[in-house]
């Protein structure tokens, strides 16, 4: 008997039904990853994520082997790193996937799950 349950997504709280004994036709299996976003995932704090946020993490994934992480204040790119919301600067989620690692500092666009602070 296969058990499938109401999850909702940790990233963008979507529901999504999880097939957890018949993982074969879980949604997830519908995305294809690859060996670096499976590794970036698992430094996460997600757990079961919707097909739709699997499938932008990927692309995440692919983006950031096309740009490399900025060494100094001269190497940011306007709109790929970072940009400017009231005079402030806001670092992006490809900034924050390229840096490598969570300050879980509550960043807006943290790709890692510890920015989970609700919208207002």
């Amino acid at each position: 008997m296969q058990i499938a349950k109401q999850e909702t997504c940790l990233r963008c709280d979507a529901l999504f039904e999880c097939k957890v004994d018949a993982i074969e036709q879980c949604q997830c299996r519908s995305v294809a990853l690859s060996t670096e976003t499976i590794r970036f995932l698992e430094r996460t704090k997600y757990g079961c994520l919707c097909a739709t946020c699997l499938t932008h993490y990927q692309d995440l994934t692919n983006e950031a082997q096309t740009t490399t992480f900025p060494t100094d204040r001269e190497s940011l790119i306007e709109n790929t790193h970072y940009y400017i919301e009231n005079g402030y600067v806001v670092f992006t989620e490809l900034y924050h996937f390229l840096r490598g690692y969570c300050c879980k500092n509550g960043c807006r666009h943290c790709v890692y799950g510890f920015n989970k602070i609700p919208q207002l």
